[in-house]
């Protein structure tokens, strides 16, 4: 049985979609940038502690994930209100970007650690696109402040690699895995 380590609904929604059976169990952890880290080691880090932070059963997969959002270097996270989706969406705007999502699978004594990177190219947007994408409501609990999914998809004007990746969960990396320890 597949545990979702996860309260994410878009994450939920893929591997319904996927028709991935799991229940959910919610992890609780600080999800601090340490000083320095370079964003693919937080991602696989985070990702790491989440599937080691829920209990399990013998007979369960722990599968836990983190994605973030990197422009130039920087780390956008979820924005802390307003003001920051706005910063946020105003540095993506008509620039490229990547999407970093860690996934860890705890089964038995093995840890499954990997990542996805997706480019996400978006389109120019003007100071009162970007108040009313924000006015939304929708950037609000999404790492960059943005949902691919939603109403930015105004904005999206192209992608390399996994699309799902940036909804949240790289599906076809976690059914990989899935496959290799024989629950798919």
């Amino acid at each position: 049985m597949l545990v979702l380590a996860s309260q994410s609904p878009r994450r939920k929604e893929l591997l319904e979609r996927a028709r991935i059976p799991f229940t959910v169990r919610v992890a609780d952890i600080d999800e601090s940038v340490h000083p320095g880290e370079a964003a693919q080691s937080y991602v696989r880090r985070l990702a790491a502690r989440k599937a080691m932070a829920v209990s399990r059963a013998a007979d369960e997969c722990i599968l836990a994930a983190d994605t973030t959002v990197v422009l130039d270097g920087e780390i956008l996270g979820k924005p802390e209100d307003e003001a920051d989706a706005v910063r946020m969406v105003r540095a993506l705007a008509g620039r490229s970007h990547e999407v970093i999502t860690g996934i860890c699978l705890r089964y038995r004594q093995d840890l499954f650690i990997d990542a996805s990177v997706t480019r996400v190219d978006m389109s120019p947007m003007s100071a009162a696109e970007i108040d009313a994408y924000v006015a939304s409501g929708e950037p609000m609990d999404k790492a960059g402040a943005y949902g691919i999914q939603g109403i930015a998809s105004r904005y999206i004007t192209g992608i390399e690699g996994c699309y799902f990746n940036v909804v949240g969960l790289p599906v076809s990396l976690v059914c990989r895995y899935l496959r290799k320890i024989g629950l798919l």
